[in-house]
Order: structure tokens, then sequence, then C-alpha cells
């Protein structure tokens, strides 16, 4: 075999080279059971021809890594992106056969469990070669392979690897976060967040938690995943919480100045993450399904925790994040810095000061950084990184406080309240702040200012510091007012004075009772701790025994079925020639081996009755030990529970005691307490009494103001009915003038037509009763009616 490798190497025949492993592989682990290390001989030898080839390819063409994109391309497109005059000899074709010689190994070992390490040492070099010459499409691939690997292990192979087994589990956990390094390291992240999924899966296939190592390789990776990609800040926090409680419980040679780096990571990675982070605001039901499926799936990588039921799970958000770090320590653990930092941007109430105070702390911060001395599996730390992201918060924090003490500002106010950006950066912060409901704002570039709105969004303590704040400027003028009373009255200044020590010894005491609950916490998180262990340890025992059975189990199911296989193998060798004789011996061997076969059932059988015939013996002697046992724990039970009453009776005594003479000692002070309620009573009832007789009198005076109102209103109501009748009755008058006119005119106008017809029938008559003219007569003028024809016309008219 090591010269057929040989050979397939020096020719170039991958093909050839895997169809040789595989039938190898084949004899070596179904009849040559004991020979798995010649087949490792035979593969490592394999890889360093190819290894070999490929660097001396290399060396002489001085590029390790040649700009080919696919190692899997047809040979002459390949060869087209290489340079040069001879292309035949380039050191391409050289580093595909070492990549296609990487994946023949781990195709002809995998799923094999007596070839599980081998295969594990070849991925571990296939990942190193994709790191040395910078394959990125060749380790997705390899990547793709080793998933499927592990997807296809459930089919019913014979020799398949029991991932319940701690080595073989083991085995493969360190594959995959070999893999997760060499993802972070090629820089790509979606590998490398796919390769977390695969730890994670891994892990929940098998219900077990990794070791404290894996799990510090696990987070510290998850962390650089999270802050490559810019909308999962919450998640790389929450990453660093658990890598820092994961180094504080399990990392003795860990220094101070190295918990302290590690608390201010997780604590400033808290404070990057945007205070609205949690606020969705015009997202669709579908998109929020979405949200809350990836929120889901985020939160499952960064705990180990198998219940399938989701709604158990708490929901991440920044409030419970900081929470965390408040409650677990990492608050009390960070540099003096980052501690002050977080009190200005979490607690204070300073708008017009926030930015020129935070910005030397972030100077401070910035220059912090340096590699862990007792965790090489954690990058290097460097503070830096979070200036900008806190910087954001910053000018966020300034806005939101600004709205609630200004009505409006001026632009270049704001400009310099917020040193770190321009005003147009500024602005763009602002509306994003305001399209998640942050803060309620618009910008009048007219008139240069800015006009904030009243929000409900802001937290109740930002209210009741102005309110604070407004109360001591109002005292502070108080204090520099000249007195206007007497000499005996009490001197403001002292009692401010007073109040404030007041307020100072009570905050102590409730510093001081803080103190005392954390520790409380804490003394309850290590009672609980201790209980995990206790339960853990069982489990594993447990755990450890089932596996011990098992193992037994299929120990025997191996037995039998070698057995039955030796049986096949002999009766297909005698199956070719069989005689008389023959047949007689194969007979005789079956009848042998069928009677070995009963033997050994029934020494299984026996093995059997034997070890229940000892469970129900133990059994029957360990009865009357267990219920002595028993016994003295309810009589020792009984004795303490007597001795614990006879304590709390002693207690209640001393209790009621000093409550006896507590009353006694305060009941010389109730004749003082008596006389000061006295004169507490008569001042009170002095001061009812004045303002009971003053509002008497605001109501007679506002009872005689309205009566003098009503008086006035009803005059003015009479005065306007009488005028308005009066108005009524001169136009009525005026209507029965204008008609009596008209009558009379029509009356006169009816007697002149009267007169007029009367004349013009009187004319006719005339004219009727004259005698007739001659036609001789000389012509004259006419008289009558029609000679006055004009005047009566005129006169008509």
């Amino acid at each position: 075999m090591m010269r057929y490798v040989e050979l397939c190497v020096d020719l170039r025949k991958g093909r050839f080279a895997k169809d040789g492993l595989i039938q190898y592989s084949r004899i070596v682990c179904q009849q040559q059971l004991n020979n798995v290390s010649s087949l490792e001989e035979v593969v490592k030898h394999f890889m360093q021809l190819s290894s070999k080839k490929a660097e001396e390819a290399a060396m002489d063409h001085q590029a390790q890594a040649p700009d080919v994109h696919d190692l899997e391309a047809p040979e002459d497109l390949m060869l087209s992106y290489v340079s040069g005059k001879d292309r035949s000899d380039s050191d391409t074709p050289w580093l595909k056969f070492l990549w296609e010689t990487y994946r023949t190994v781990l195709e002809v070992l995998r799923n094999n469990s007596k070839l599980e390490a081998l295969y594990a040492m070849v991925a571990h070099k296939a990942f190193q070669f994709c790191k040395q010459y910078k394959r990125s499409t060749e380790f997705r691939r390899l990547c793709e392979m080793v998933r499927n690997h592990l997807a296809n292990l459930n089919r019913s192979y014979r020799d398949r690897p029991d991932l319940t087994a701690p080595e073989s589990c083991q085995l493969y956990l360190d594959t995959r976060v070999e893999q997760l390094k060499v993802a972070a390291e090629l820089s790509l992240s979606q590998e490398a967040f796919r390769s977390v999924e695969d730890i994670h899966g891994l892990m929940s296939m098998v219900q077990r938690t990794p070791k404290p190592s894996v799990l510090a390789v696990y987070y510290a990776k998850l962390t650089e995943i999270f802050w490559t990609s810019e909308s999962h800040y919450l998640y790389h926090a929450y990453a660093w919480l658990e890598l820092f409680n994961l180094h504080r419980s399990h990392n003795k040679n860990l220094t101070r100045k190295d918990l302290q780096l590690l608390a201010s990571s997780a604590l400033l990675a808290a404070l990057s993450v945007t205070p609205y982070y949690d606020h969705e605001s015009g997202l669709s039901h579908l998109e929020l399904e979405n949200e809350k499926e990836r929120s889901s799936r985020m939160a499952n990588l960064l705990n180990f925790s198998f219940d399938s039921k989701r709604e158990n799970r708490e929901q991440v958000s920044r409030a419970s994040l900081l929470s965390e770090l408040a409650a677990s320590g990492v608050v009390s653990c960070a540099s003096q810095e980052v501690q002050d930092l977080y009190n200005l941007m979490e607690h204070e109430f300073l708008p017009l000061d926030l930015a020129s105070k935070v910005q030397p702390l972030l100077s401070k911060i910035s220059t912090v950084g340096g590699k862990l001395s007792a965790a090489p599996s954690v990058p290097e730390i460097q503070l830096s990184q979070y200036q900008p992201a806190l910087e954001k918060l910053t000018t966020l924090r300034v806005l939101q406080q600004a709205s609630r003490v200004f009505q409006s500002m001026r632009i270049d106010t704001l400009s310099r309240m917020i040193p770190f950006f321009d005003f147009n950066v500024v602005e763009k912060i602002a509306v994003d702040a305001v399209k998640h409901n942050f803060v309620a704002m618009k910008v009048d570039h007219l008139s240069g200012a800015v006009r904030f709105s009243n929000t409900e969004i802001e937290s109740d303590v930002f209210g009741a510091s102005h309110l604070i704040g407004v109360l001591a400027d109002s005292l502070n003028k108080a204090v520099h007012k000249p007195s206007e009373v007497g000499e005996d009255s009490i001197s403001l200044a002292g009692v401010v004075e007073k109040e404030h020590q007041r307020l100072l010894a009570r905050k102590s005491f409730i510093e001081k009772r803080k103190e005392d609950y954390e520790r409380q916490i804490l003394e309850k998180e290590k009672a609980e701790e201790a209980k995990r262990l206790s339960i853990q340890k069982k489990s594993a025992d447990e755990e450890r025994e089932r596996l011990l059975k098992e193992r037994r189990l299929r120990e025997q199911q191996r037995i039998r079925q070698e057995i039955e296989d030796r049986a096949q193998r002999e009766i297909g060798k005698t199956e070719q020639k069989v005689t008389k004789q023959g047949a007689m011996e194969l007979v005789s061997r079956y009848l042998a081996y069928k009677m070995s076969r009963q033997g050994m059932e029934k020494k299984l059988e026996k093995l059997a009755k034997r070890m229940d015939h000892l469970e129900r013996a133990r059994r029957q002697e360990e009865a009357p030990l267990i219920e002595e046992a028993f016994r003295k724990r309810v009589e020792e039970e009984k004795l303490l529970h007597e001795q614990e009453q006879l304590r709390e009776t002693e207690l209640s005594e001393q209790r009621h005691a000093g409550d006896l003479l507590e009353k006694k000692r305060l009941s010389r002070l109730l004749d003082h307490k008596n006389a000061f309620q006295e004169r507490v009573v008569q001042r009170r009832e002095a001061e009812f009494l004045s303002l009971t007789k003053e509002r008497e009198e605001r109501i007679n005076q506002l009872i005689s103001s309205r009566k003098r109102e009503r008086e006035t209103a009803r005059k003015l109501t009479y005065y306007l009915k009488m005028e308005e009748r009066r108005i009524q009755r001169a136009r009525e008058e005026e209507e029965q003038r204008i008609q009596r006119a008209r009558e009379e005119e029509e009356q006169r106008i009816q007697r002149a037509r009267e007169e007029e017809e009367q004349r013009e029938e009187e004319e006719r008559k005339r004219r009727e009763e004259a005698p007739p003219a001659s036609s001789n007569q000389p012509w004259r003028r006419r008289s009558g009616p029609l000679a006055n024809s004009s005047s009566s016309g005129s006169w008509r008219h």
C-alpha cells in the first residue's frame, strides 16, 4: 500500500488512490480488526507525500497561494489564471491534488468508530490547509462535507461511532471548534456562525455540556461573530457576560487585571447596545414573527439549555442584560473609568454637561487593552472598538434628557453640547431615534432651532431628577434671599444643612442595606451552585452506570455477531465442493457450534440469574439497615425540633422583655408628645378658622357681585325689549301712512277718469244733435273733440 500510494501521487491519480484506500479500509475494518494502525500509517504517508509535492511546487514558483478561485474547476480553466510561459509546471495542479487527497481520505474514514480518531486528525489537517493557502471556497465545501457526514451518522452503518461515548463526542467537538477557529481567521462570518450552530447542535444531540476550555473558545468566537454583525450588539454583550462568568468560575489562574479587563469589556458591550433596541416599530406581523424566531435562535446559541419549550425561556433585552450585569458583580469588577461611564449613562441626569464629562472618560478607556495572560483562547481585547457606539449612546442620552428640560434649543447650542459629531450626523441619529419613538423632536433649519415635544417614553427617574433640580434651584434662591423675619426665627441655611446631613446618613444606611442584600444574594447563589453541582454529579454517576450497562450489552451483541460471522464464513468456504464426508464434517461442525452457542446462552442466563439473586440478597440485607437509619434520623430530627422550639421560646421572651423596656423608655416622652400635639392642633384650628373666615368673605363678595351682574343684565334686557317695541310701532305707523296715501292717490285718479269719460259722452251727444254741414262750404277749422284731442291727450298724460 505504501508503494501503491507513492505511484498514485507521482502520477497524480487521485481516483485510483481513493479506490485502493476504500478496499484496504474494508479489509482492515472487517477482517483484520486489530490492524487499524496500518491504515493510519498508509493515510499519513499518502497525505505527507501530497503535501510535500504541493510545497515543492509552491517553492519553485514562489507563490503559496495562486490566484485561482476554485480548485475543483477543470484544469485547463485553472491554468488560464496562472501567468507565465510554462503553465504546465504550475503549483495549481498539485494544490488541487492535495485538496482531492483530503477529500478522499475523509470520505474513506467517515462514520467508522474504529477510525474516528484518524478522521479527526485528517479533518484538522484539511482545515489547516485551507488556512495556510487562504482557500475560502474549499473551506466552505469542507465544512459542508463534515456537516453531511455527521447528518448521515444516524443511518444503519455497521461500525458507526457512538456519540454518547465521551471520547467520540470530544473528538467531534474538537473538530467543530477547530472549524470555528479557522472560519474566524479567514473572516468568513457566515461560515463561522454556521460552525457555532454545528457545535450547539452537536451538544443538543448528545445532551452534554462541553468542557470549560471548549466553552471559552466557543464564547470568544461568538463575541467576534456578533460584533462583526452590527445588528447583533446585544448578543455580543451576552456572549461577553457568559465568557466572564465562565472564566471567573473555572479559571483559577485568572489575575485581577484580567478579570477587570473582562468585566470592562462586558459592561462596555452592554452599554454599546442602542437603548431602543427592544422597540419594534413599523414591522408587520410576519416580520415580528421572524424577529422573534431569530432572537430565540440567537439566545439558544448563548446558553446550552436543552428545554424545547420556548415560552419558558427569558426574553433577552438591554434592560435585563444590565440588571444581570449588576446582579452578577460585573459592574463592581470593571475599572473605575468604566463604572463612572456606566453611572453617567444610566443613572445621572446632566443634559448640559453629559458629553463634556463623558469625553475624557472615553479618551482614557480607548487606551486600555491587551492580551489576557491566563486566557489564551480569548482574543486580544481593545476597548477602543466600543468608542463609536458609546459616542452615539451619549448623543442619544443628551437628546433624551434635553427633551425633558427644554421645549426648544438653538442648533449651534446643541452642536456645542455634542462635540463628537457634526450636526449632520447628529440629525441622522435623531431621525433614527424619532423613528423608534425614543425621543420626540423636530429640526427647523429655517429658524435654526430644534423643537422638542413632550413624550412619555422616558424613564420616571429623569422626571424625578428634573423636579429635584428645580427644587434645589428654588432652595438655593431662598437661602441667598435676605430674611425678613425676626431674630427668633430659625435660619433657613441651618435647616438646609441639617437636611443635607440627614440625607447623607440615609444614603449610607441604604448603601449598607444594599451591601447586605447583595451578600445574601451571593450566599444564596453559592448554595444553589453547590446544590446544582451535587445534582450534576449524581446525574453524571447515573449516566456512567447507564453507559457501562450499554457497553456490556454491546459487547455481548458483538461476540454473538462475531460467532455468527465466523460460522457463516466457514459454511461459505465449504459450499464450493461438498462430499459425503465433507457434509458429515460440516454437519458435525454446525452441531458443535450450535451446542457452544447454547452453552454460552445458558452461561448468560445463569449469570443473569446470579445477578438477580445477588441484587435480591443485597436489598434484603440493607432493608433493616435503612429502617434503622430512618428511625435514628426521626429521633435526631425530633430532638432538633424540640431544641429549636426552646430556642424560639427564649428568643420570644427576650424580644418581649426588650419591647417592654422600650415602651417604658418611650413612656417618658408621652407628656411632651401630648403637649406638642395640643400645640399643633391649636395652631391648625386657628389656621382652619382663619381660612374658613376668608372663604366666607370670598363667598359673600362673589354672591354680591353676581347679584349686581344679574340686576344689570335684567335692566339691559328690559331696555332692549322696550326699544324693540318702539321701533316696531314706528315701523307699523309708517306702513299705515304709506297705505293711506296710496289709497287716496288711487281714488283721485279714479275720479279724474270718471270725469273725462263723462265729458266725452257729452261731446258725442252734442255732435249727434248738431245738423250736418254742406259740402260746398269753404273749409274751416274743426272744433270739438278732435280739435281738443291734443289738449285732452296732454291732460291725460
